[in-house]
């Protein structure tokens, strides 16, 4: 049956949300999106939205990069 193959939509977080996770400021994270660094999805109203499961590899990366 088709309902077996539906996927969870990814769960999406406000620039203010994935700061908080960076423990940097809102603006930081919309100048990551503009260059790139994170894609974002755009809202009805304009606003930018991430996925999470990309901004959790981001930061797994990071965190790898920090290692020795």
């Amino acid at each position: 049956m088709m309902a077996d193959t539906v996927q969870e939509p990814d769960k999406l977080l406000t620039p203010s949300e994935v700061a908080a996770i960076f423990r940097v400021d809102p603006k930081t994270v919309t100048r990551w999106a503009k260059v790139g660094k994170l894609s974002s999805i755009r809202t009805l109203g304009g606003h930018r939205r991430f996925r999470e499961a990309e901004v959790q590899a981001l930061l797994a990366e990071a965190q790898e990069q920090r290692r020795p």
